[in-house]
């Protein structure tokens, strides 16, 4: 039988190591994807102010294998990225989605929209007559008319790095610039099970629902500190004073009490390990400020911006799992 958003929700938030969402309802994601394929409905990606991150980390996706996501959804219409066609080609695929099916696209956009001198510093093709279209025209003219639009990564999201001080291009979020509602998928690369989940969310239930920052509070409902492997540690004054020691990280700069996502139970890589599993403090990736308001990287966090401490008796009685 089709899933219910209410258990999709349930696995969503109850991901654990080795079972990806994805994996687990593989095949209602198939299904749904198959459905986008038919054209119910199509998908645009756009790439704008990136490091193409959040496009490799889509690929690096294993259930479904990346090859259904190409074929049945992503290279569907445009992905300046893995789409085959390129010049008049490849821009007509916009143009032909944007007149044909109004109303029913789903818009994504990777990387942050510049504005200032007009937003000449990205652009995305060029007109009959050889004039560059920059990102901004095109997040403009696409999101009035798309059913849903997805920010993937943090540059898309809220600026993130393009947006950085002192901002030369004058980098803006994708909310800021089209004014509409945005689902927003921060990190620094955003993990695949948080794009193709929120797709299949999108697509087989409409949004999902968001937090203040337009975050899904199905990925991105949990305090990383609270739910950390050193929260123990934390709680009994054990810090790590090199990245190889055992303790809390907070003394080497870790962002875990600021930043919400679900990295400690999801991990990446396919469930291989996250940046605390590997010794590396948390950088903030998933929040509104970073990278500016996480910076500096490697500090440790200011006393008066340190959660208060619980008392815990044992590393069994921590609050991950």
């Amino acid at each position: 039988m089709p899933i219910t958003r209410r258990d999709f929700l349930k696995h969503c938030g109850a991901g654990t190591l080795g079972i990806a969402l994805s994996q687990f309802y593989l095949p209602e994601v198939l299904k749904i994807f198959e459905a986008a394929a038919a054209g119910e409905p199509p998908v645009l990606w756009l790439q704008g102010q990136s490091c193409t991150g959040c496009s490799v980390s889509l690929l690096n996706t294993v259930h479904p294998s990346i090859a259904d996501v190409l074929l049945k959804v992503i290279s569907v219409k445009f992905h300046p990225t893995v789409m085959a066609a390129q010049g008049d080609l490849a821009i007509s695929a916009i143009e032909k989605t944007y007149k044909e099916n109004a109303g029913k696209y789903i818009l994504i956009v990777e990387g942050s929209i510049p504005i200032k001198d007009g937003g000449i510093h990205c652009t995305v093709g060029e007109t009959h007559d050889g004039k560059p279209i920059t990102i901004l025209d095109w997040a403009k003219k696409l999101a009035p008319k798309a059913a849903a639009i997805v920010a993937v990564g943090t540059c898309a999201a809220y600026g993130g790095i393009p947006g950085g001080a002192p901002n030369p291009t004058g980098a803006k979020s994708v909310k800021e610039v089209t004014g509409k509602t945005v689902l927003n998928l921060p990190g620094c690369p955003a993990h695949p099970d948080w794009i193709v989940g929120s797709l299949v969310h999108v697509l087989r239930f409409g949004l999902p629902a968001l937090d203040e920052h337009g975050r899904p509070k199905m990925f991105y409902g949990k305090n990383i500190h609270e739910n950390c492997q050193n929260y123990f540690h934390y709680n009994n004054d054990t810090y790590a004073e090199n990245l190889s020691d055992e303790g809390c990280l907070i003394n080497l700069g870790c962002k875990g009490p600021q930043t919400y996502a679900d990295c400690p139970k999801r991990h990446w890589n396919n469930g291989v390990n996250w940046c605390i599993g590997a010794k590396a403090p948390c950088i903030g990736c998933t929040q509104p400020e970073f990278p500016d308001g996480t910076s500096p990287m490697y500090a440790a966090i200011q006393d008066e911006l340190r959660p208060k401490k619980v008392k815990i008796n044992s590393l069994e009685n921590t609050l991950v799992g």
